[in-house]
């Protein structure tokens, strides 16, 4: 059985050739990956290393951890296993819970993953959806309100 090992902090300007020539004396059956920026093609900190077993990945780890490449010392660890949910990155899913965030953009700073915002629901079955419960009570209020003007006008 294969293992995925999660490798961070390694440096923007890294190319795959750059991170399997770094692994080179790991031996056979090891794979590696560098996840890159869509638009830019500039690794985004971080990659993934397959390993035979779990044995290798502990000899791996061990091995590689706090190797410095290009004047970054890496991270290693075992990689958190994928979730199903498609609508998630799958690079961010299988980052390990210690693992630093991946760099945000330049402009701006704020967080843009609105999906925990977002309704899964159709438009027309309002009546399923639940309001934040921070606001519960502040939202009832102004329905109150809402129903005495339309009872009055």
């Amino acid at each position: 059985m294969s293992v995925r090992l999660y490798v961070g902090n390694l440096p923007e300007d890294l190319s795959r050739q750059d991170l399997e020539a770094a692994f080179a004396d790991a031996g056979e059956g090891v794979s590696a990956k560098l996840i890159t920026d869509r638009k830019t093609g500039k690794c985004r900190g971080f990659g993934f290393v397959t390993v035979k077993s779990d044995e290798l990945a502990d000899q791996f780890i061990e091995k590689y951890n706090g190797v410095s490449i290009k004047d970054n010392a890496i991270k290693i660890e075992k990689a958190l296993p994928r979730t199903k949910d498609k609508a998630d990155e799958p690079e961010a899913a299988a980052s390990p819970v210690g693992a630093p965030s991946t760099k945000r953009s330049k402009g701006g700073g704020g967080n843009n993953n609105n999906k925990s915002r977002r309704s899964t629901t159709p438009a027309g079955d309002s009546d399923s959806v639940q309001p934040d419960p921070r606001w519960a009570q502040e939202l009832e209020k102004l329905k109150q309100m809402l129903a005495a003007q339309t009872t009055n006008s």
